[in-house]
């Protein structure tokens, strides 16, 4: 009996030729449109140019990847040939990737010329499957790709349609009959083997899937490796599939999709308003609070634009969450809201939530006190418009090295909560000490040399220069020493630190880096920071 496992679909990109299509000259282009040529893309493989992907024109006529270029031409004189640009290709299939997120949010990479989608659950909302595979072709066709879709219960059966079957479609929980029928009349390669373990197979007789499935497993897997059989277990469902999206799929999502597009950014923004509602409803039920939020906006184009903000404490309003997008929309340097002809679909997602204590209202406000949530909601409201990376705040490390104990973070960043209890532990203390600050509360962005007289080599400093300017001690307290973090730089030196007042009041942070006789012969002397 096979196990039952998630819908998958695979898309694959039959016409690959075409993604390097805008290196075509313009003349030539206008030949391929008006289709009187075919067009290949070549690379140099192994010394010799060869043809990596055709369009359809060019298969038709018998040409095929792997076949060199010089017998191309001698079959097809007027053969469109454009070098072949992977990086670009990679590009456009991530593009287009992100173009099928508006069937689903699963979908991952297969190769350098297929997508796979899993649409557990959601084919329905297209029509069934069928008509969602017609969308999928025409949609793409009218972009000008030529793709040729897959659907089954598992990712290795789907692949295998795509690439190697006439028939698009395995029926939901077909049986092993209806399976056998569909798959044992394909090429070994359906089962996406090697080369050298299909050639091996084929030496031995060995050339449709069928021939394999219908003789005993043992001897099969004895001389040609249990992979042959794990990939034969995975086409026929008796082993679980599984892919790997490109984005992870966020826990609550709402969307938006309209028979007419939308191109306003009046209506963009009210329709992020209404899905804010709907999403609440959602955390509310989890009794949760969004701290990452995203919106993708699907052009009828085929474009897809994403717009993500954060917020410093979990949200569960709809008014704050639509005005974080609004104060996004409105940040300098941000692209306009570009509709092209027209948006089709809205998705407003939660990426990241958080639990939300259970309070009345009325407690909640005694609790929090309304000048803290103005206070985060404007840090909020400043990171979308001016962007996270230039609103900060400041947050313990772990390390005791004093230029690296703290690090500017974005203010909508969450704390760990070790940082959080040691910043509450490090307020208590001083609270309770009621004393001035060991160290300055700002160090120099980096130590400045000074020159240091001390009565021995290992002794805290009578006077010192620093910028032209001589300092008399007059009180010193000292040292404290910090050693280096051995597991970052073994060869790093001592620092003896020493907190100095000269005649005038001033009060400085000192440190001797390199411990006399031991790590060195002659210690250099740094001034740190000084106190207010």
């Amino acid at each position: 009996m096979r196990l039952p496992t998630d819908r998958a679909k695979a898309l694959r990109d039959a016409e690959a030729a075409q993604v390097s299509r805008q290196q075509v000259p313009r003349r030539q282009a206008s030949r391929q449109s008006e289709r009187t040529a075919p067009l290949v893309t070549i690379a140099k493989i192994k010394g010799a140019q060869k043809l990596v992907c055709v369009d359809r024109l060019a298969a038709n006529l018998g040409l095929a990847p792997g076949l060199s270029l010089a017998d191309a031409r001698a079959r097809r004189p007027h053969l469109i040939a454009v070098e072949a640009a992977p990086e670009e290709e990679a590009r456009l299939l991530a593009r287009l990737a992100d173009w099928c997120s508006r069937f689903t949010p699963l979908v991952a990479l297969d190769g350098a010329d297929g997508l796979m989608l899993d649409i557990a659950g959601v084919a329905h909302l297209f029509g069934g499957e069928e008509t969602m595979a017609d969308e999928i072709e025409v949609r793409l066709a009218a972009q000008g790709f030529g793709v040729v879709v897959g659907i089954a219960d598992t990712p290795r059966a789907a692949w295998a349609l795509a690439r190697f079957s006439d028939r698009r479609i395995a029926p939901a929980g077909a049986s092993d009959g209806l399976l056998a029928k569909i798959f044992h009349g394909l090429p070994l390669t359906a089962l996406g083997l090697d080369d050298k373990t299909v050639a091996d197979l084929n030496r031995a007789g060995l050339r449709r899937i069928g021939d394999i499935a219908l003789r005993p497993r043992a001897p099969i897997a004895a001389r040609f490796g249990a992979d042959v059989m794990n990939r034969l277990d995975a086409l026929f469902g008796l082993e679980r599939g599984a892919i790997s999206p490109r984005f992870a799929a966020p826990a609550f999502s709402a969307e938006r999709r309209f028979a007419s597009a939308i191109s306003r950014r009046e209506d963009v923004e009210g329709t992020i308003a209404r899905l804010a509602q709907d999403l609440v409803v959602l955390l509310d039920r989890q009794a949760k609070g969004g701290r990452q939020f995203e919106v993708r906006l699907f052009r009828v184009d085929g474009a897809m634009r994403r717009i993500g903000v954060g917020a410093g404490r979990p949200l569960n309003d709809p008014g704050t969450i639509a005005r974080l997008f609004r104060e996004r929309l409105d940040a300098p340097g941000e692209d306009e809201l570009d509709a092209g002809y027209g948006i089709d679909i809205v998705r407003l997602s939660c990426l990241v939530a958080e639990p939300l204590a259970s309070s009345q209202r009325e407690l909640e406000q005694a609790h929090e006190g309304e000048r803290e949530r103005n206070l985060a909601d404007l840090m909020d409201r400043l990171s979308a418009r001016l962007g996270a990376r230039r609103v900060t705040r400041l947050e313990l490390m772990d390390t005791h090295i004093p230029e690296f104990a703290v690090a500017a973070i974005p203010a909508s960043a969450r704390a760990a909560p070790k940082v959080r209890a040691a910043l509450l532990s490090l307020a208590e203390e001083r609270e309770a000490q009621a004393a001035p600050p060991t160290r300055p509360l700002r160090l120099f962005e980096r130590p400045e040399m000074i020159e240091a007289i001390a009565e021995i080599p290992d002794g805290p400093p009578l006077r010192f220069k620093w910028r032209r300017v001589l300092h008399e001690i007059v009180a010193i307290e000292g040292p404290e020493r910090i050693a280096a973090e051995w597991w970052r730089r073994a060869d790093a030196l001592t620092r003896d630190y020493f907190r100095a007042e000269d005649m005038q009041g001033r009060r400085f942070w000192l440190y001797r880096e390199g411990l006399y006789g031991r790590e060195t012969i002659r210690a250099k002397w740094f001034l740190h920071g000084l106190f207010a």
